[in-house]
């Protein structure tokens, strides 16, 4: 599902260099929820910008699907990025002047399908995540954890394959953040969402079938 082989992410500017990740490698396979752990600027978020094809490694191979993507053009590479792989923030960046089936539906704009199609889909989607009350509804009337199903939502409205998740609890109370953790439980299980999840939160972390840490840029497990 997902292979990184002898992964380094190095920054330079004109004075210093920074070694983001170092010789990573690292297989996560279909239908797996993994947590990535570790203290901060040791690039979990590195590593998921680079799995999640947001950021290109300095040098090393990334494979999704069997498919090395380092080889990929531009456009091919953000088509696999919208079909196949879905992200959930620990801000949640909805727009706040679109209701929150608006929201939902962004992803699909990129795709040629009709707009009742996607109001179709963006609905099902927030039916998953126990929302489908609150559809016209907009962000500011929602409360943290409400938003954090709506960004759900978002992710998944495509089916992607693989959902990455950036501290989706990290902005909410214990008893919103276990929802969320039930709702990326849910799917991983029901659907064979391959879930990886970068949290500080050792709790939630245990929750999952296998903990990857990380120090300096390295995997130290």
């Amino acid at each position: 599902m997902i292979l990184l082989e002898c992964v380094e992410k190095v920054y330079k500017t004109d004075r210093i260099e920074t070694v983001a990740l170092s010789n990573v490698n690292l297989e996560i396979k279909k239908g797996e929820f993994i947590a990535i752990m570790g203290p901060s600027g040791c690039g979990k978020s590195t590593l998921l910008n680079i799995i999640g094809l947001l950021d290109i490694p300095t040098s090393g191979q990334v494979y999704i699907n069997k498919q090395e993507i380092n080889s990929y053009k531009d456009r091919k590479v953000s088509k696999v990025r919208n079909r196949e792989i879905g992200f959930i923030f620990q801000s949640f960046h909805l727009i706040p002047d679109l209701s929150v089936v608006d929201n939902v539906e962004i992803p699909l704009l990129y795709r040629s399908i009709s707009g009742s199609e996607r109001r179709r889909l963006a609905i099902q989607a927030l039916e998953k995540v126990g929302l489908s009350s609150r559809i016209h509804h907009f962000p500011s009337q929602l409360s943290g954890g409400q938003q954090q199903r709506v960004a759900i939502a978002r992710a998944i409205v495509g089916k992607p394959s693989i959902l990455l998740a950036d501290e989706p609890t990290g902005n909410l109370d214990s008893q919103m953040g276990n929802e969320v953790m039930t709702i990326l439980k849910e799917l991983n299980k029901s659907e064979q969402t391959t879930v990886v999840m970068v949290t500080h939160d050792q709790r939630f972390a245990e929750k999952t079938d296998r903990i990857v840490r990380f120090f300096d840029g390295r995997q130290v497990n």
